[in-house]
């Protein structure tokens, strides 16, 4: 009987062996997966407040800590990706009426300046570089927007993945500490790849995400709080308009809170937790140093590489290259999408087009985590050969 009333046959697909076909990921991530990492994934659920669990969330929280080097007591990861931490960050610390200065570097900034509208923040204000591709000055536009605008936040992209760019941050905590203003940094893209302090630059909140170079599969994104920033949220006025990212609660399930008792929020991912652990712990048994300098060479290999085969850098200032994306130019008369999908369909390499600032202009090469080595390299560049020497140029 109970069968005759269904209307939906069982979708012949599912009924058919999944197919996952196995390609090199040298995109702006997500990046491939070690054994290890996917093996952690795999192990057996347990509930989330086993003690078990709280035990991996005990030691993710000491790995947010080594690899954003900090000391900070809130430090936690939250059950969603890098746009996941940055809704969190800003509506945490953030009430209505209050200004966020935004430097709009690239696709994130823009991001982060339509999520505080979206928030009702007052009169988000934003500053820009020189030209796409380049770093802005940090200490003039700054200093100009924090006087004029007088801020609550600014926020800044680390490692801009649309455009390629690394953006220096020292000095920007002190300078913004002097304006009674805290600092919130995105480092998806370039944390474990390239140094970043986050006390010792003064930091009041940064970000990343796990599928880049601490190559876990999307999913879960490490963010750590200074006491600054802690004491701000607890001056607030109102709640979070988010319950899911509610820091307070946040904490609280992740022991956060003084040795209080953990309280049940939400159902942890418990699995990608797994995963994500594994990464901060191959990160730890690499060192920071290490890996750093290993991200540095390989992107300095293949920016070499890329110029000896005609191309066109588009960050033109090496030490404001980001080591884990480089970008170059879409070479003159070919379609980019022609080159992306010639590496997916004869090499099994995946390469991505420009995003936001970008879209239609550049290819984005990834090096992050496992992925950054000489092999993948040499691999990538007789990859992009092959596809310069086989795609037809378009009549534009």
């Amino acid at each position: 009987m109970a069968t005759s009333l269904l209307r939906v046959s069982p979708p012949q697909a599912l009924l058919q062996p999944l197919v996952v076909p196995e390609r090199l990921l040298l995109g702006p991530g997500p990046s491939n997966v070690p054994c290890r990492i996917q093996a952690a994934g795999g192990k057996q659920l347990l509930g989330h407040m086993h003690p078990e669990v709280l035990q991996v969330m005990d030691e993710i929280k000491a790995g947010v800590q080594y690899a954003f080097q900090t000391q900070n007591q809130l430090s936690l990861a939250i059950s969603g990706t890098g746009h996941c931490a940055m809704e969190a960050a800003l509506l945490n610390l953030l009430e209505t009426g209050d200004i966020i200065l935004v430097a709009v570097n690239g696709i994130w900034g823009q991001r982060a300046a339509d999520i505080g509208r979206r928030l009702g923040m007052l009169g988000t204000a934003r500053w820009h570089g020189r030209a796409e591709g380049t770093v802005p000055s940090p200490s003039l536009c700054v200093t100009q927007g924090l006087v004029q605008h007088k801020p609550s936040v600014l926020f800044i992209t680390h490692g801009e993945s649309s455009t390629g760019v690394l953006q220096p941050l020292e000095g920007l905590g002190e300078l913004c500490h002097r304006h009674g203003c805290l600092l919130l940094v995105d480092a998806v893209a370039s944390l474990g790849g390239a140094p970043i302090f986050m006390d010792q630059q003064e930091i009041d909140v940064l970000y990343s995400g796990s599928q880049k170079v601490l190559n876990a599969p999307p999913g879960s994104a490490p963010i750590s709080f200074s006491e600054r920033a802690r004491e701000k949220m607890m001056r607030r006025k109102t709640k979070p308009q988010s319950f899911y990212l509610d820091m307070e609660w946040l904490a609280s399930y992740w022991g956060c809170c003084d040795g209080e008792p953990r309280r049940y929020h939400h159902t942890a991912p418990i699995n990608t937790f797994f995963s994500l652990r594994e990464g901060l712990a191959m990160l730890a048994e690499t060192g920071l140093e290490s890996s750093w300098e290993r991200h540095q060479a390989n992107c300095a290999r293949l920016c070499q590489g890329l110029l000896n085969l005609g191309l066109e850098l588009f960050v033109k200032e090496e030490k404001v290259r980001l080591p884990t994306i480089t970008t170059v130019s879409v070479p003159e008369g070919y379609n980019w999408k022609d080159i992306t999908a010639f590496l997916i369909d004869n090499h099994a390499i995946e390469i991505a087009g420009g995003l936001g600032p970008t879209a239609g202009k550049v290819l984005r090469i990834g090096l992050m985590g496992c992925n950054s080595t000489t092999e993948n390299v040499n691999r990538v560049l007789r990859a992009l050969q092959d596809a310069l020497g086989s795609c037809h140029r378009s009549r534009l």
